[in-house]
């Protein structure tokens, strides 16, 4: 297993210098200009890495997810699709078209869907009945654009990508699902190589960014073993509630946006600069601290999800808390001055500045 997991590691990194060199003879490379203050053209090529060494385990170890035909295709046509927004900045209708289209595909030929919330608000099960596949719709294009939006700093997706997968991983070894757990693992195992080289360890000159192709393919992944684990009948691995902590700040934090950008009358597609690694940089901290930050604040919340599981605490408890954290969070970000200077005032620190 160890030296299956270091062969993989090895591919994810080869794969990565491979895709460079390619990258820069066709162009796909992120420029600096306007939102974008990174120095020197840099490849759009983490998520393609990673999807052809995830496609390529798969693919030579058979059996290791259900429909695996099915979901690497999925993934590829997310990769590719991603990969020409990357280039040509494709139009946020065409994109959500095309995850509409995976979307029905993956409930069509998989059967994979939302089919139950479980007992969320107490009353007992909830079934979706003909809801369900219009939910699922909704999930996988929430899922996709979550982490889509979340990548705004260096490391940022492959740390929260290794918290949710790694999270996943523990829940489904638990549950006696190894197969699938073996996945995340190996999801993760790719991911280190990816961060090693967006954070600029080996030095910027070769320097990758995961581009739309990666954070789709992973937001996508994510959606199918959630649903695939949450939703098997009878006898789900992980509650559907669960789901929502394990992709607790992406998740948060697309709302949040989404709910303020619609508030100031602009596309919730719009990008800006009110994410949570905007505000943690805007309050003082370094881009690492604030890589460092919203890592651990997420670890937080998938741990008290694997909590919630492993210990079976009420589903209603886990979403009306959810709901709670949730609430404090939009309160926080749009009030954010207010709120880092009442903590500074109360440990005996001056206010901050902070610019707006």
């Amino acid at each position: 297993m160890i030296l299956d997991l270091l062969f993989t590691f090895v591919i994810a990194f080869a794969m990565l210098f491979l895709m460079r060199k390619v990258a820069h003879n066709i162009g796909l490379v992120d420029i600096p200009s306007g939102r974008k203050a990174h120095t020197g053209n840099i490849p759009l090529v983490g998520g393609v890495a990673i999807c052809i060494t995830i496609v390529h385990y798969i693919y030579s170890h058979p059996g290791m997810i259900n429909h695996e035909n099915l979901f690497m295709l999925c993934i590829t046509a997310l990769t590719a699709i991603g990969v020409l927004d990357d280039k040509y900045d494709l139009s946020v209708k065409f994109r959500i078209i095309i995850q509409t289209a995976i979307s029905i595909v993956m409930i069509y030929f998989a059967g994979a869907q939302m089919q139950s919330l479980g007992n969320m608000f107490g009353i007992g099960e909830i079934f979706l009945t003909w809801l369900g596949p219009v939910i699922t719709v909704f999930a996988v294009i929430g899922c996709i654009n979550a982490f889509n939006m979340v990548d705004g700093i260096d490391g940022l997706l492959g740390g929260l990508s290794i918290v949710t997968f790694g999270s996943i991983a523990i829940l489904l070894s638990l549950s006696g699902e190894q197969k699938l757990s073996y996945l995340c693992i190996l999801l993760v195992i790719t991911m280190i190589p990816y961060i090693i080289m967006n954070l600029g360890l080996f030095g910027r000159a070769r320097k990758v960014f995961m581009g739309d192709a990666g954070s789709m393919m992973i937001g996508f992944t994510v959606i199918w073993l959630l649903i695939g684990a949450s939703q098997n009948p009878g006898s789900p691995m992980i509650r559907p509630v669960t789901a929502l902590w394990l992709i607790a700040v992406p998740l948060m934090d697309m709302v949040a946006i989404m709910i303020r950008r619609i508030k100031q009358k602009k596309s919730p597609f719009k990008p800006d600069r009110e994410h949570l690694h905007h505000i943690c940089q805007r309050i003082g901290c370094s881009p690492m601290q604030t890589l460092a930050l919203i890592c651990f604040i997420a670890s937080v919340f998938a741990s008290v999800g694997m909590l919630g599981e492993v210990y079976n605490i009420p589903e209603y408890y886990m979403f009306y808390c959810f709901l709670v954290v949730f609430s404090l969070y939009l309160y926080a970000l749009a009030n954010y001055c207010k709120v880092i200077n009442y903590i500074r005032c109360k440990l005996g620190f001056p206010e901050l500045a902070v610019q707006e």
